[in-house]
């Protein structure tokens, strides 16, 4: 009986692989079907790109992490032309009319808007509106504002004259009062003769009043705008940058008269 039994309840490798195989049927197939269903629910959730959230989460990750740049606080600063500042500051919202900008070229979207004058389109790009912030986020000035805000309107057919940069004023010397010759005779000697005691590089010579006639002409404040800064051949003061200013206006004072010139 024990033997008849044992044979009874043996099985066959073979039997064994289908039992196996037909115990790991039934997991896969759910496997299978849990993730066909998630897949067929993310295809039916498509991003949102349109609400005012996705466009704000969309501006706020293309945004430079950080930025760095390399600015001379003595530099005049350079006024951009309205199609600049558009580039640089306004584009990013208006040429694709993020967060409801007016779209750059776009008629329908600046009609209302061009009706309201450009004194007013003015005032809100300078103090901000709605989601712009003042002066589109940018450090411009009111002139770049206007200009920027005068050439998206032109582009849907306003007719604005944009504000032209102010002519740069003369550069004066750091000194207070009038240079002093006498001193400047001094400062000369020291920086300036090795150059314009011989007419090197072009320097005219002192007390040469046919090489300084025309430059005596330009008047004292240009002749030490350009001494401090350098022109042509001449580097900034003579090349040597721990020249006092004070000491550098005598030098251009002294050469000055000696050529003709009355402070």
């Amino acid at each position: 009986m024990a033997d008849s039994h044992a044979k009874m309840t043996q099985a066959t490798p073979q039997e064994v692989i289908i039992s196996v195989v037909a115990g790991l049927f039934a997991p896969l197939l759910a496997i299978f079907l849990i993730v066909m269903l998630v897949l067929s629910i993310q295809d039916n959730h498509k991003p949102d790109t349109t609400s005012e959230a996705a466009q704000k989460a969309t501006l706020a990750r293309i945004k430079p992490v950080a930025q760095l740049a390399a600015l001379d606080a003595n530099a005049p600063k350079v006024e951009k032309s309205g199609q600049e500042v558009y580039a640089a500051v306004c584009a990013a919202c208006h040429a694709a009319g993020a967060l409801g900008a007016p779209k750059f070229e776009n008629t329908g979207d600046w009609g209302s808007r061009l009706g309201q004058g450009y004194d007013t389109l003015v005032k809100h790009a300078i103090e901000g509106i709605r989601q712009m912030p003042p002066r589109g986020g940018g450090d411009l000035s009111d002139e770049e504002v206007a200009r920027a805000v005068v050439y998206m309107a032109n582009s849907a057919g306003a007719s604005f004259k944009a504000p032209e940069a102010a002519a740069p004023a003369a550069a004066a010397p750091a000194t207070a009062g009038k240079p002093d010759p006498a001193k400047g005779k001094i400062a000369y000697e020291a920086n300036c003769a090795v150059c314009h005691a011989s007419g090197v590089a072009g320097a005219p010579k002192l007390g040469d009043k046919a090489a300084w006639d025309a430059r005596v002409g330009q008047g004292y404040a240009t002749l030490y705008s350009h001494a401090l800064n350098g022109i042509r051949g001449m580097p900034a003061k003579g090349g040597n940058a721990s020249l006092p200013e004070a000491d550098l206006a005598n030098a251009v004072g002294y050469l000055f008269v000696e050529a003709g010139g009355k402070l």
